[in-house]
């Protein structure tokens, strides 16, 4: 019989924690912990029985969530955290200071004490993320032994890593006929972290404009901008809707809309809509890939980071029908190889790489754009595996 996913709660609301922990029990996957009702319980139990996961309120008397979070990151720097916080200012907020202190995820809970609400988004959204998270390093092996480190990051500009000199090559790149003159990016679980460190490599002049999408809420969109932004050497904001694209500037896609770009003659602008929902999300990584294709063609990067599910992957499919490129982020850096790992696993990644290795080589793809002022450089058109 499958070893089950030892789940502990933690919220100080002890009704809450009831139907939370009665929901969760359904599911015989799930083993439910006593839960905690406070950030002091919550050490004492995992010193107890280190469970898979844990689910964490934000707001939470003794101890709350972000002082919690950082107890358990000094033992368990690999543990899976779901930070479960409220859909206000402050609760997104807080949440996101969790996830640049290490929280691997977070679930925004429903207004109100709707019953209905609650179970809806235990079952579809909470249950969903334990188990993917408390599954890794099955069997044989705990989670802490596989897992990358969703330790805290810090927000002082990286200098770029060294390109491996074998990366793994699922795809050959296609031909460099034009320079790229986009990076696009999508992630998902884990990526605050892993977007906040690819941004810090890349320089003050970086030449082309940075658009991402990062599944999550409204609210919470801006305040991610705005954290990535203190350790970003780029202006980076949430998309508005009609900004001019321009070179060196990063957009964030606001949560609940897609984000998609429009060409007027020679202008490429931002537009944001609500249309339906793509892969359950919005926005959509796969809406903002396509539209990356249609608009830049083979002038395009896209950058598929961790995450669940498999959101960019028939983006990704159009960029590389269009003669663009797309690298992918490993399995051993990522939190959850989802999204990522279905772009390479569908053979569409030119480059399967290290976190800590993919600003040095977006770096590399956009570089040599002009001479003199005088327009593009020549560029290389041998693969990108050959060089030296």
């Amino acid at each position: 019989m499958p070893q089950k996913i030892k789940v502990l709660i933690v919220d100080d609301s002890r009704m809450l924690r009831t139907v939370v922990a009665k929901i969760l029990a359904e599911d015989p996957a799930v083993e439910v912990m006593e839960p905690a009702a406070n950030g002091v319980l919550a050490l004492a139990a995992i010193a107890r029985a280190l469970p898979d996961v844990v689910t964490l309120d934000v707001e939470m008397p003794e101890m709350d969530g972000l002082q919690t979070l950082k107890e358990i990151r000094k033992l368990h720097p690999t543990l899976p955290v779901i930070m479960f916080s409220s859909l206000t200012e402050r609760g997104a907020s807080v949440t996101m200071n969790a996830l640049f202190a290490g929280a691997t995820d977070y679930v925004a809970k429903p207004a109100g004490a709707n019953p209905a609400a609650t179970y809806q988004l235990v079952r579809d959204s909470l249950l969903v993320k334990i188990k993917e998270l408390g599954k890794v390093g099955r069997p044989g092996q705990s989670a802490s032994s596989t897992r990358p480190s969703t330790g805290p990051i810090s927000l002082q500009p990286a200098k770029a890593a060294p390109v491996a000199a074998r990366p793994v090559v699922v795809r050959p790149p296609s031909a460099a006929r034009f320079p790229v003159e986009l990076l696009a990016i999508g992630s998902s679980t884990g990526g605050p972290n892993a977007l906040a460190r690819v941004l810090a490599q890349l320089p003050p002049d970086f030449p082309v404009p940075v658009v991402i999408v990062q599944h999550m809420p409204p609210t919470f969109t801006k305040y991610l901008a705005e954290r990535l932004a203190l350790g970003c050497r780029l202006p980076v904001r949430e998309a508005q809707g009609k900004e001019e694209l321009k070179a060196g500037n990063v957009w964030v896609a606001p949560g609940d809309f897609h984000m998609t770009l429009k060409r007027e003659s020679t202008t490429l602008r931002i537009e944001l809509s609500q249309g339906p929902a793509e892969n359950f999300c919005r926005p959509s990584v796969d809406v903002l890939f396509r539209s990356v294709a249609e608009t830049m063609g083979a002038r395009s990067l896209g950058v598929v980071l961790t995450g669940m599910g498999e959101d960019g992957l028939r983006g990704s499919a159009l960029i590389t029908e269009k003669g663009g490129n797309v690298i992918v982020q490993d399995e051993a850096t990522s939190v959850v190889w989802g999204m990522a790992g279905a772009v390479a696993k569908a053979g569409l990644a030119s480059r399967v790489l290290p976190l800590e290795q993919i600003g040095a080589e977006i770096l590399q793809r956009v570089a040599s754009r002009t001479v003199g002022g005088k327009g593009p450089t020549p560029v290389d058109t041998r693969p990108i595996e050959t060089k030296k």
